[in-house]
């Protein structure tokens, strides 16, 4: 029995997530629960299960392409009673599945560019004159794509030349586009095959024929329909390859990847007298970028954003710093300032609460959240990443130390889970890394507040009345004005600076 896997919801609220590795190929046997597929979602990597033992009938979708939720993308044979893979249908395909007449287990590959089953002989192309009425209510769909009310958008078929009473396919995985109005179209077969019958209306000249090259075929003059995938053709297209006058390697001789890229990198037969660098490049707005873009368009023109900047002499946080680096209990784990800027924020909001809240539009209440979900956001290759620590109120400082280790690391290696960074109620991002020493940070939706650290450098400071060399920072605190007024951000502000002057005060304060 054939079953057809469906990019599930593994996030709150997913619509859509990118086939980022398959683990499996057509053939494979699998097993239940092994890892098949890894998937981009919002900003996290997810490895998908497969629920099924059976053989691997064919994958739906190639690394790269961005999926829809409740779409198929894998197809698997499970195993019978007797321990062997079910049969195939007498059609060739699923029982219950809507697919194109007769296509071969390679053509599964390319389902996005197969067409629906062609008319039987004798029949004519419904629509035209004096044709019958379809068997069928609506149209066949492709092998392992289920209709998706609403989401799946399929574009029309393209009409046939007048006068033209059928047009069969020899071979259902060629694609062929029609001509000019009142122009026959010239269908090609594979080698061997029988041409295809096209009745031409009163007038109409006769039908052309002629022998489709590998990968392509052509029906009239200038004008020439290849086998390639989607995101093959995109590919071509940006790289400047002409798929028209490639040779396809893949199944039923289709253009792949692999062919686009030969060509590209395939010298020139008359090189140019010149070359100019390429001066734009355009990017795909997917995975962490778009999730990333989104979150902030809403936020900042959601939360009317107010910024608080504070110079703060880190000298006594960096004498702590190190006297923590000498004590057992940090032995494993790795102290940092940012340590103990995170234990000042949370012990700041615990002395102002308000600060660690949300505005909630919807029930017009403003929800004080009495646990720290604290964001720590994370430079990583694939994009900004906000991981939140839970109940980090609740941890000790060797604790909180792990578990910062512990995020980072997880989010820098590209594992974080949909589940780890949702639910943050206050966020630090510590700009000072990348060598800046402040910035206006943007909210992160559903906070009130976030803070950003710039680095620590040598500046000359006044202690006790005479001038000195310090270890200085600047914090920058961006909070929304709707819940939060200045008074409160300022105070928030003075105390977080006030506890990394004097590390004492946490206690004084806890």
């Amino acid at each position: 029995m054939r079953r057809e896997f469906k990019l599930p919801d593994v996030g709150e609220g997913l619509t859509e997530a990118e086939i980022v590795r398959w683990h499996v190929k057509a053939g494979d046997t699998v097993k239940v629960n092994q890892i098949v597929v890894e998937i981009e979602t919002a900003k996290s990597i997810v490895e998908l299960p497969i629920p099924w033992d059976g053989v691997v009938a064919g994958l739906m979708a190639e690394e790269g392409d961005t999926i829809d939720v409740g779409v198929t993308i894998i197809a698997v044979d499970t195993t019978e009673e007797g321990g062997a893979p079910a049969a195939p249908s007498a059609s060739g395909v699923p029982s219950g599945a809507e697919t194109p007449a007769q296509a071969s287990r390679d053509l599964a590959a390319l389902a996005d560019d197969m067409v629906p089953k062609p008319p039987a002989e004798g029949a004519v192309e419904p629509g035209a004159h004096g044709s019958p009425a379809p068997k069928e209510e609506r149209q066949a769909v492709l092998v392992g794509y289920g209709v998706k009310t609403g989401t799946t958008k399929r574009r029309p078929r393209k009409q046939p030349s007048r006068g033209i009473a059928a047009n069969p396919v020899a071979n259902p995985s060629r694609v062929e586009v029609d001509g000019p109005p009142s122009t026959p179209s010239t269908s090609s077969a594979d080698a061997g095959a029988a041409g295809a019958g096209v009745a031409a209306a009163p007038g109409a000249g006769p039908a052309e024929s002629g022998t489709a090259e590998p990968g392509a075929t052509r029906t009239d003059p200038g004008r020439v329909a290849v086998l390639a995938k989607p995101p093959v053709r995109k590919l071509a297209k940006d790289l400047g390859v002409d798929l028209a006058s490639l040779t396809g390697t893949g199944p039923q001789g289709s253009i792949t990847r692999d062919d686009v890229h030969a060509a590209a990198q395939a010298p020139a037969e008359e090189p140019a007298l010149t070359t100019s660098p390429r001066r734009e490049e355009r990017i795909p707005i997917k995975g962490v970028r778009k999730a990333t873009a989104q979150a902030m368009v809403t936020s900042a023109f959601t939360a009317p954003h107010v910024t608080e900047f504070l110079q703060v002499d880190m000298t006594g946080t960096m004498e702590a710093v190190r006297r923590l680096r000498t004590m057992a209990d940090f032995a494993e784990v790795k102290v940092s300032p940012l340590l103990l800027v995170t234990k000042a924020v949370l012990t700041a909001v615990r002395r102002h609460p308000l600060i660690n809240s949300a505005w909630d539009e919807q029930s017009g209440e403003i929800v004080v959240k009495h646990y720290v979900n604290l964001g720590i956001a994370a430079a990583t290759p694939r994009g900004l990443l906000v991981p939140n620590i839970k109940d980090a109120q609740a941890l000790s400082l060797p604790a909180l130390a792990t578990a910062l280790a512990q995020l980072t690391e997880t989010a820098r290696a590209g594992r974080t889970q949909p589940a780890e960074m949702s639910g943050g109620t206050i966020t630090i991002t510590n700009v000072g890394v990348f060598g800046v020493d402040t910035g206006t940070p943007i909210i992160n939706p559903g906070e009130a507040a976030i803070l950003a650290v710039g680095q620590i450098r040598d500046l000359p400071w006044v202690v006790d009345g005479e001038l000195a060399v310090r270890k200085v920072a600047t914090l920058s605190l961006s909070f929304d004005h709707r819940i939060v007024d200045g008074e409160l951000g300022s105070l928030f502000l003075a105390d977080v600076g006030a506890m990394l002057e004097d590390p004492l005060r946490m206690l004084a304060w806890s």
